[in-house]
């Protein structure tokens, strides 16, 4: 068994790839959905993954968790439950692109690196780190108020990307996502515990900040993702329903993103020193709309 993170191109055929540059047309969005997440901070409703995609990624979820996984020495972080309280349980972990086959190969779904090309401008486009998040039914654990960019200051410049995909379907009763639209305009905030008390931001919020505090709930089918700004304060209430929500993130930045930090960028990855950018092994070019072929 080996690290995937060797592999900077797909090792499956669970994502087929386009042959030419107008097979990447159907994946482009529209000049609407990009002006929607300009001025919202988000855009939801993109369709990611097929029946068998999902199957697939659920499968491989399971075999991820148990921490008696041969390579589970690979992850970067792994936490059983983050909340610590066995009455909101949020499984997280970050790294299995490096586990699981499906995992690996979803970072190149043609569907997500188009949108993400897109939406960081047309640019060039690399692999920040995966994230699991899953909520079991009944007794699941919320995700908190914050923005991404608050934990990742050790990157600049902020020209970060998040994608959100839900394995199973995404409801208000089970905990979907909730975006405040428009926040992305309202600078960088401190940083809450992200599995900690739900409304921990707001003693960091100004009072405009405040009064222009209002959720929208994002609702989505499995297999279809929300993209949101890397500023878009977000979080995720507790799933006290009968049906689970495992859901599956990528985070990604434009190329020329570099450190800044001489500690580890994520546990077990080499040192790049500040100042440098973030490439290699760990941080692999997913996308360049310059190489399209025609």
């Amino acid at each position: 068994m080996q690290d995937l993170a060797d592999f900077h191109h797909p090792i499956s055929d669970l994502f087929p790839q386009p042959k030419s540059a107008s097979d990447w047309d159907q994946y482009r969005l529209s000049a609407e959905q990009i002006e929607f997440f300009h001025e919202n901070g988000y855009l939801a409703g993109v369709k990611l993954l097929d029946e068998k995609q999902i199957e697939t990624l659920k499968k491989a979820l399971d075999e991820v968790m148990d921490p008696k996984h041969p390579l589970h020495h690979l992850f970067h972080e792994f936490h059983s439950n983050e909340s610590g309280d066995p009455n909101k349980v949020l499984f997280h972990s970050l790294g299995h692109w490096r586990i699981a086959e499906a995992f690996h190969d979803v970072i190149w779904n043609p569907a997500f690196r188009m949108v993400a090309s897109q939406l960081l401008g047309d640019r060039a486009v690399r692999f920040w780190h995966d994230q699991l998040f899953c909520k079991p039914a009944h007794h699941g654990g919320n995700v908190a108020w914050h923005q991404d960019y608050s934990y990742w200051t050790r990157t600049i410049e902020m020209q970060h990307l998040t994608c959100w995909c839900g394995l199973d379907d995404a409801t208000e009763e089970n905990g979907c996502l909730q975006y405040v639209p428009g926040s992305h305009r309202w600078g960088l905030l401190e940083k809450p515990a992200l599995a900690g008390e739900m409304d921990g931001l707001m003693q960091m919020m100004t009072e405009a900040q405040k009064a222009d505090f209002k959720p929208v709930a994002i609702p989505l089918k499995a297999g279809y993702a929300a993209f949101h700004h890397p500023l878009l304060v977000h979080g995720s209430f507790a799933n006290y329903s009968d049906r689970s929500r495992k859901a599956f993130v990528l985070n990604v930045f434009a190329d020329g993103t570099i450190s800044n930090t001489d500690e580890p960028l994520l546990e077990g990855v080499p040192v790049i020193r500040k100042g440098e950018k973030m490439e290699g092994k760990f941080f692999p070019l997913i996308f360049d709309p310059n190489d399209l072929e025609s």
